[in-house]
């Protein structure tokens, strides 16, 4: 990862208080384009300063302005006019997120849609929150209105994470606004350009001051003063397994609510009943999109030992034709890892599953310099596929997030063998399962205990479905109606409409008299 500086940033990347400013200490960061390894810009480094500053901005404004009592019918022509400018800026936002992660140009416009829908949907959504439920008992009296409704959970710290910076980010932002709280934005320090400019259409959407506060920044200089400090009310993650269980660890001091996605090692099991060309297809397509660096990545290969051999070799021949290149180049179909440390750890993975004893078929390291000199510079690595793998590997075990596809095999026509396969890890976050055999896939899909799993396709999501896992894969939901849940509290309201004295205490008892106290003992309170 880049270091820190003092080299001035030419532009503020930093808005607390309804003002872009820079860092208090003059700390920057240089951020990398991960296709050359060249500085695409300088940006602010924020430190526990600036985000003291960010958090009593975002708690005055909350308890002293009228936006979290407002419905969300009136909070969400926000969001609407959010959606028309992420579509305006489309195209800007598409080359500062290629340039930013390496990912194709075309995929950082799907991105761009995707946001510009999760906008759209909540606009709607959210407003479905704002009638109060009238609770119905034969406990409650004629005479009293019992209704809960729905208020802000207050002030919440968003945390995104480098793979996908504007369409995680956005996640989060479009239900915490929609349901009136106010946002503290953290993107990774790695990937933070689309969202510095995400912002600007916030506040040019109209966000009221105090509303959002943005903080470029590592986790280690900002995150212990964002997730321990009482006045922030949520915490929502996501990223890494050890961070994620760091911030947990974090907010319990404090009992903020916290909500963590952490990843997954997902599976895609595959029946020898698949079309062979549209299964390889299908399962190259679920593992090396944005070269692995995808949490829902279709990583594990759980093939029928009838068509394993065939669909390995497929797969292989397929793998060795991707086109890795600049992600602004419209030829490339993929890009670069994100960084050299992450390149470093992706080529640590190969090298242990290797010695672990699964077969390298193909790739397994960074391409030839000789061969490929426009890739010589930034952080290639070649698709990857390691046959022969078992569940006591680590390689098959943990989350590489790179272009890696591990490959187990089942008995044939063994659909429990499949599911034990699929089900044994501690990730539960997404997996597949491809069969011409609708029915059985479907009946496989249900018992597999992951948070979304397709059934003869991969990777496709909707802004109306829940996302989230299982297990270590974290807690809570993003997306759908669910997906509000996380930013609302739910308030219980009990009004008596014909009022009467309790008659509790009658006032006829004999007079008390109390003795003369003694000196208490010191207690500890």
């Amino acid at each position: 990862m880049a270091s820190t500086s003092r080299t001035p940033a030419p532009e503020p990347t930093l808005y607390i208080d309804g003002k872009w400013t820079h860092a208090k200490a003059g700390h920057t960061r240089p951020i990398i384009n991960p296709y050359d390894n060249s500085t695409i810009c300088v940006i602010d480094e924020a430190g526990s300063e600036d985000a003291l500053a960010a958090i009593h901005s975002a708690v005055d404004f909350f308890r002293t302005s009228d936006w979290p009592h407002q419905t969300c019918t009136e909070r969400t022509p926000l969001l609407t006019r959010v959606a028309e400018l992420l579509q305006r800026d489309k195209e800007i936002l598409a080359e500062i997120e290629t340039k930013d992660t390496g990912k194709t140009l075309e995929e950082s416009r799907v991105d761009v849609d995707d946001v510009t829908n999760v906008f759209r949907f909540y606009a709607q959504e959210a407003n479905k929150l704002d009638t109060p439920k009238r609770i119905v008992s034969d406990v409650i009296p004629d005479t009293v209105e019992s209704t809960t409704s729905h208020v802000p959970v207050g002030v919440c710290v968003l945390i995104a994470p480098w793979n996908y910076p504007l369409l995680q980010i956005c996640w989060k932002v479009a239900p915490a606004l929609a349901t009136g709280n106010a946002v503290i934005i953290k993107p990774s320090e790695v990937t933070p350009l689309s969202t510095v400019h995400f912002v600007k259409l916030l506040v040019e959407a109209g966000a009221p001051v105090g509303s959002v506060q943005l903080l470029t920044a590592g986790g280690a200089g900002v995150g212990p003063t964002l997730t321990e400090h009482p006045d922030v009310d949520l915490v929502s993650f996501t990223g890494g397994l050890d961070t994620g269980r760091r911030i947990i660890a974090s907010c319990a001091g404090t009992v903020k609510r916290c909500t963590v996605e952490l990843g997954g090692k997902n599976p895609n099991v595959v029946f020898g009943d698949c079309d062979l060309d549209w299964a390889i297809d299908t399962v190259v397509t679920a593992v090396f999109l944005h070269s692995g660096q995808v949490c829902s990545s279709g990583a594990r290969l759980i093939v029928e030992e009838s068509i394993a051999d065939r669909l390995v070799a497929g797969v292989v021949e397929r793998a060795k034709r991707i086109q890795m290149g600049n992600g602004m180049d419209a030829a490339s179909e993929t890009g670069p890892l994100v960084s050299a440390a992450h390149l470093a750890k992706v080529e640590a993975y190969v090298q242990l599953g290797v010695q672990e004893g699964a077969k390298l078929m193909c790739g397994g390291a960074r391409p030839d310099a000789k061969a490929h000199p426009e890739l010589a510079k930034g952080f290639f690595f070649c698709p990857t596929v390691l046959d022969h793998c078992h569940r006591d590997m680590r390689i098959v075990q943990e989350e590489t997030f790179g272009p890696i596809l591990t490959v187990e095999r089942f008995k044939d026509g063994d659909e429990a063998h499949a599911v034990r396969l699929a089900n044994d890890t501690k990730y539960g976050l997404a997996g597949g399962v491809q069969s011409a055999n609708v029915e059985r896939a479907r009946r496989v899909a249900k018992q597999l205990r992951h948070g979304t799993v397709w059934v003869n396709t991969y990777g496709s999501y909707t802004p109306a479905a829940e996302w989230g896992g299982f297990g270590m894969s974290g807690n809570g939901r993003e997306l759908g109606s669910k997906g509000l849940d996380e930013y609302i509290e739910t308030k219980h309201q009990w009004v008596e409409t014909n009022a009467a004295k309790p008659g509790w205490f009658k006032g006829q008892g004999k007079l008390l008299q109390p003795a003369q106290p003694a000196q208490p003992a010191k207690a500890k309170l």
